[in-house]
């Protein structure tokens, strides 16, 4: 089913755009701070995409994409950190509007990201020669000590929104692993991870979205208090 990535893109965009412009929330009115964030992580983050892909850390089953590559990965791969990233500081921020007390302490904020930091560089730094591992886990790391000193008021949402996000994350990421297909969408060499899975999810997908989600998140703050930016 060569359409399958492009279906998983699009339906997890779909519904969080559609309400994107609901008349309360209206959190389409965001739409510059969500775009510039989103093309600036997306450029990070495609690039490490491509050396890896280049590489074998991991790779895409042709069987299920378009036969559209740019820099060896398919447009369906480009796609994939707009629509997922949107769809997902959708539920963030839609948390923000709906449920406004829901945040965690500070001080339990900064327990928590501090004892995820010291984890993250610990593992990342101990598994040196796993690609994967290592370079996903400090970049973990330096996500949150950016967070701990510039963003603790959007982690005390945060955490708890990404727990909200890890339903669909583990549905979505879920297929694209290879839950409930012949083949995964997207392949993994173990031998670049720690090849611990979740199902069919290396465990490092998780601190992998983490850091993609809060980063923009934290670049979305910033470009909406730069209103002269705009």
């Amino acid at each position: 089913m060569s359409y399958l990535y492009l279906i998983l893109n699009l339906g997890s965009l779909s519904i969080p755009l559609f309400y994107s412009f609901e008349k309360d929330m209206r959190f389409i009115k965001h739409w510059k701070a969500v775009v510039t964030s989103l093309t600036i992580v997306a450029a990070v983050f495609l690039i490490w995409d491509a050396i890896f892909t280049k590489n074998g850390v991991w790779g895409f089953n042709p069987d299920y994409h378009l036969s559209f590559f740019l820099l060896g990965m398919p447009i369906e791969e480009w796609l994939f950190f707009f629509c997922i990233p949107y769809a997902s500081v959708f539920i963030h921020y839609a948390l923000a509007y709906f449920k406004p007390n829901w945040l965690l302490s500070k001080k339990l904020t900064k327990i928590l990201t501090v004892c995820i930091i010291l984890i993250a560089l610990t593992v990342g730094l101990y598994n040196y020669d796993k690609a994967y591992t290592i370079v996903n886990y400090l970049f973990l790391g330096l996500v949150l000590i950016l967070g701990y000193f510039y963003g603790v008021q959007y982690l005390q949402r945060f955490y708890i929104a990404f727990v909200i996000i890890l339903i669909p994350f583990f549905i979505v990421n879920g297929v694209l692993t290879g839950t409930g297909i012949e083949e995964p969408v997207v392949w993994y060499n173990d031998n670049e991870n720690l090849g611990i899975r979740l199902l069919t999810i290396p465990v490092e997908d998780i601190g992998y979205a983490f850091s993609m989600l809060f980063t923009n998140v934290l670049l979305i703050e910033y470009f909406k208090e730069k209103e002269t930016y705009f």
